[in-house]
C-alpha cells in the first residue's frame, strides 16, 4: 500500500492510495490544478487515477470533482444520497453507487457511517494485501460498534480538528462553535486521542492527525494532547505526525513505512 495525504484542512481534502496495480483518491477538495501538481510530486499522473471515493459532499471534499471528472473521466464512487447532492453527476456516465463495501481491483474498502451535518457521511477501512488503513475525519463522534472493526490497523488517518479551549475562547460565532463541538461536527484533540487509545494496537505503524483547524488548533497542541492521553493509558507509541493543508504528507510507501 502507498498512501499520501495531498491536502487536509478546511480549504480542501484529498488522499491518494494505491496498490501495485491500482490508484485511487479519497475525496477531491482544493482544485484540479493543485491535485495534479501534488500527484506529480509523487510521480503519479492525474490520468492514472482510476477511481475517486467520496466521503461526503461538503465543498472542502468535492470542490475539484467536477473539473477533474471532465478532464480525466475516472470512476466516481458515491452513495445514492450523495449523488442527489451533486447535480453535475446526473450527466456523468462513470458513477458507481456504494453502500457498505466496494473494491477497486485489489484495493478493498469498507465504509462506515459517521456523524456529520450532511445528508450522508462515510469514512473508511481500506485494505491492500495484509495492510489496513483507517480513514476517519469529519465526524462528531465514532460509534462504539465500529471499535472492533477498526482495531489494531496498520495506519490511522484520524481527525484531530480542534483544541476545545481555543475554539470556545476564539472568535467564531456561538452557532459555529456549537456546530463544531456537537455530535454532527468534528472530533476535538481530546476526543480523537481517546478513540485512538481504544483502537491502536501492536500492529499499528503510524498515526496521521487530520483536518486540523487553522484557527482553533495547532500541531503542537494536537500532538501534545495525543501523547499525554497515550501516556495516561500507559500506551507507548511515537510515530505520529500531522497532515498539512498545502503540503503532501507521506503515510506509507508500498511495503516500506515512511516515517514522519
Amino acid at each position: 500500500m502507498k498512501t499520501v495525504v495531498l491536502a487536509s484542512g478546511s480549504e480542501g481534502n484529498s488522499t491518494f492510495i494505491s496498490s501495485k496495480e491500482h490508484k485511487i483518491l479519497i475525496d477531491l477538495g482544493k482544485n484540479t490544478k493543485y491535485i495534479k501538481e501534488k500527484l506529480s510530486e509523487i510521480n503519479v499522473s492525474a490520468s492514472e487515477i482510476e477511481a475517486i471515493i467520496i466521503s461526503h459532499t461538503h465543498k472542502d471534499h468535492v470542490s475539484a470533482l467536477k473539473v477533474f471528472l471532465n478532464q480525466f473521466h475516472p470512476l466516481v464512487y458515491v452513495t445514492k444520497l450523495q449523488y442527489a447532492d451533486l447535480d453535475f453527476l446526473q450527466n456523468y456516465d462513470n458513477v458507481v453507487f456504494y453502500d457498505e463495501s466496494l473494491n477497486v481491483g485489489d484495493i478493498s474498502i469498507r465504509s462506515i457511517k459517521t456523524s456529520h451535518d450532511v445528508t450522508d457521511s462515510r469514512n473508511f477501512l481500506v485494505k491492500v494485501g495484509l495492510e489496513k488503513l483507517v480513514y476517519l475525519t469529519d465526524t462528531g463522534y465514532l460509534n462504539q460498534k465500529y471499535f472492533s472493526l477498526l482495531k489494531n490497523c496498520d495506519y490511522y488517518l484520524f481527525e484531530s480538528n480542534h483544541d476545545i479551549e481555543m475554539l470556545l475562547n476564539g472568535s467564531y460565532p456561538k452557532w459555529l462553535k456549537e456546530r463544531i463541538v456537537g455530535t454532527l461536527g468534528h472530533l476535538s484533540n481530546k476526543d480523537s486521542s481517546f478513540y485512538l487509545t481504544k483502537l491502536i494496537g501492536q500492529d499499528t505503524k503510524k498515526i496521521v492527525l487530520m483536518h486540523l483547524s487553522k484557527e482553533n488548533n495547532t500541531e503542537e497542541k494536537a500532538l501534545e494532547t495525543l501523547y499525554e492521553t497515550l501516556k495516561e493509558y500507559e500506551i507507548e507509541f511515537n510515530n505520529i505526525i500531522c497532515a498539512k493543508q498545502n503540503v503532501i504528507t507521506k503515510v506509507c510507501d508500498d511495503q516500506n513505512l515512511v516515517r514522519g
